[in-house]
C-alpha cells in the first residue's frame, strides 16, 4: 500500500545543514525555527485552542536524506557507529518512509502579513523541512514514567565548550544587535558534540557548520585530561 500525503507547513530553522543539528530535540533548548503553515492549511481556525499547549508533536519529512533505498539495519552514532541494530529500533533517518517524529515547545502563534505561523523552541529540525501535522502533545498519556530504552537508557555526558576571545567579542556583538545569546547557543550545540562517536581527537582538524546567518569554525582539543571543544571563528555568511 502507497499514500500521498500533503506538505501543511515548512521549517524556516536556525540549522541550515544536517552537520550540528541535535541527534534528538529539547536537548539544544536555544535552537528556534518558525513553522510556516501552507495554504489552503494556514486557515486560524485550524489552530484554535493549540495556545493553551506548551509543547507539539511535529510529524515532518527527512527531506534531506542521500540515500533512496532503506536498510534493515543501521549503525545508530549513540553506538559509535561500529554497532548496528534494527531501524526500526533507531531513530535513524535512513527509513523505508522517512518521517520523523519531534516533540517541541510552542512559543506563540503569529499571523503577519498574510502568513500564519507558529514560533518553536527546542528544535532538532533543519531549514526546509516539510511538516505533514502538528499533534498536541498531552503530557499525562505522553510521559511514560516507567518507559525503558535498553540502549540508550540515560542522556549521553555533555562537552566542556570554550570561545577564543575572538569568538567572545562576537557573540558579545551579537547579542547586543540581534538580541540572541548566541554564546549560549552555540554552548548547547557543541557540549552534544555533534562528531561521530568513532572520531578520535584530532587537535588539527577543523569542524564547521552554518547556523543562522552565520559560519561557525572550531576545534576539539584537551588539558588536564579534559576534553573540549574551542570556539575560534564566527563569521556572518549573510
Amino acid at each position: 500500500m502507497e499514500f500521498t500525503f500533503p506538505a501543511i507547513g515548512i521549517v524556516h530553522s536556525c540549522f541550515k545543514e544536517k552537520f550540528g543539528i541535535p541527534r534528538q530535540p529539547g536537548l539544544v533548548p536555544l535552537a528556534r525555527a518558525q513553522l510556516e503553515l501552507l495554504p489552503p492549511f494556514d486557515d486560524p481556525a485550524a489552530l484554535d485552542g493549540l495556545e493553551t499547549c506548551s509543547h507539539l508533536w511535529i510529524q515532518f519529512v527527512f527531506h534531506a536524506n542521500r540515500r533512496e533505498e532503506w536498510k534493515p539495519r543501521v549503525k545508530p552514532p549513540r553506538l559509535g557507529g561500529n554497532k548496528s541494530l534494527g531501524v526500526f529500533a533507531t531513530r535513524s533517518p535512513v527509513r523505508p518512509s522517512p518521517i520523523g517524529l519531534s516533540v517541541v515547545r510552542l512559543e506563540g502563534i503569529h499571523q503577519e502579513k498574510g502568513k500564519l505561523w507558529l514560533a518553536l523552541s527546542g528544535v532538532d529540525l533543519l531549514d526546509g523541512t516539510p511538516v505533514l501535522d502538528i499533534k498536541p502533545y498531552v503530557p499525562y498519556v505522553d510521559c511514560v514514567a516507567d518507559a525503558v530504552n535498553g540502549f540508550a537508557a540515560e542522556a549521553p555526558s555533555q562537552m566542556a565548550v570554550r570561545f577564543s576571545a575572538t569568538a567572545l567579542d562576537f557573540c558579545a556583538d551579537y547579542l547586543r544587535s540581534k538580541g540572541l545569546d548566541l554564546q549560549s547557543l552555540l554552548t548547547q550545540i557543541l557540549q552534544q558534540d555533534p562528531r561521530p562517536s568513532y572520531q578520535a581527537l584530532d587537535p588539527d582538524r577543523v569542524y564547521g557548520m552554518r547556523l543562522l546567518d552565520l559560519d561557525i569554525r572550531w576545534y576539539y582539543a584537551a588539558q588536564n585530561a579534559e576534553s573540549f571543544a574551542l570556539v575560534t571563528d564566527i563569521v556572518v555568511t549573510g
